[in-house]
């Protein structure tokens, strides 16, 4: 498979998520990219045919990148069919219809993959064996990729948040100013994303896939920021960057056992991301300074 060096024409699903927005900023101060970016309106993800025809009518796309995903993780546990539909079947149908249309896919997963027994960070190689509905279905995706669509690039991620939409952050913001002590939980172990970030990897493995023909660069990858932490350590950080703005609360450590949950999270979380460095020269930044770029995002949304 050969792509063009200019221009790069990338075909996005997914407008109004965390990561479809940030991915639409990043590559919107891209003049080497030309992006369509397709809404759920124009590529609804509970209809596969839809999104593989939007595949298939697009002009002179080389590059397809999926922000789509069914993410509300315990209601999965409810509504195993539409979330199946979602991370499963179409992104089958996607993945068939990049193969007809001889273009590689950029697809996002999860940690979630993992059922967090191992003691290290996870690898790409090692066993998944999914805890949740939601993970399983994540899984079931990447196995339709993998058989469907060599040319592909899967990225796992994991507590991925940012200055839009729903996410640990924000909860944590908004309750802060509404108590003064939270209980958070204190044995689950990982780093948390930006969306930020999570986007600008993907915009630079998209111009890596535009110039080479080298296949090391498809596969399963990891990206997270870099460092190591649990719940209770992030609700501490953000409230730490919070303060100046007068938001603070005291965090209560606890155990996943005294919050019970309808899915089940990993224990460990901890994702490796030496084989996107070694491929691609991403070097993930430490989680608390791309907090601390969020932050000031969301101080300058507010403004």
């Amino acid at each position: 498979m050969k792509y063009e060096t200019r221009p790069i024409h990338l075909l996005q699903f997914g407008a109004n998520g965390q990561l479809a927005r940030e991915l639409s900023r990043a590559l919107g101060n891209d003049s080497d990219i030309c992006t369509t970016v397709l809404s759920r309106a124009q590529a609804d993800f509970t209809k596969p045919q839809e999104v593989a025809e939007a595949v298939l009518a697009a002009p002179h796309v080389n590059v397809v990148v999926n922000a789509v995903a069914y993410t509300a993780v315990d209601k999965a546990e409810s509504e195993k069919a539409l979330a199946e539909c979602v991370n499963a079947i179409t992104v089958g149908r996607l993945a068939d219809a990049c193969r007809r249309r001889n273009v590689p896919l950029i697809h996002v997963s999860t940690d979630y993959v993992y059922d967090g027994t191992k003691s290290t960070p996870y690898v790409e190689s090692d066993a998944t064996n999914p805890l949740s509905v939601y993970g399983k279905t994540k899984l079931a995706g990447e196995a339709l990729i993998r058989d469907g669509l060599k040319e592909h690039v899967i990225l796992r991620t994991s507590w991925v948040y940012s200055a839009h939409g729903s996410n640990f952050l924000k909860t944590m913001l908004r309750l802060g100013a509404e108590r003064q002590e939270l209980r958070i939980i204190d044995d689950q172990w990982g780093a948390p994303t930006s969306a930020t970030d999570l986007a600008r990897a993907i915009v630079k493995i998209v111009h890596n896939l535009a110039v080479s023909e080298d296949h090391r660069r498809f596969g399963t990858f990891h990206f997270a920021n870099a460092g190591v932490t649990t719940w209770r350590g992030f609700a501490e950080e953000i409230f730490r960057q919070a303060s100046s703005a007068g938001v603070s609360a005291r965090v209560v450590p606890i155990g996943s056992a005294d919050y019970p949950l309808p899915a089940r999270r990993p224990a460990n979380s901890r994702l490796d991301t030496t084989k996107i460095g070694m491929v691609y020269g991403v070097a993930p930044a430490l989680w608390q300074a791309s907090l601390a770029s969020v932050m000031a995002d969301l101080k300058e949304s507010r403004a």
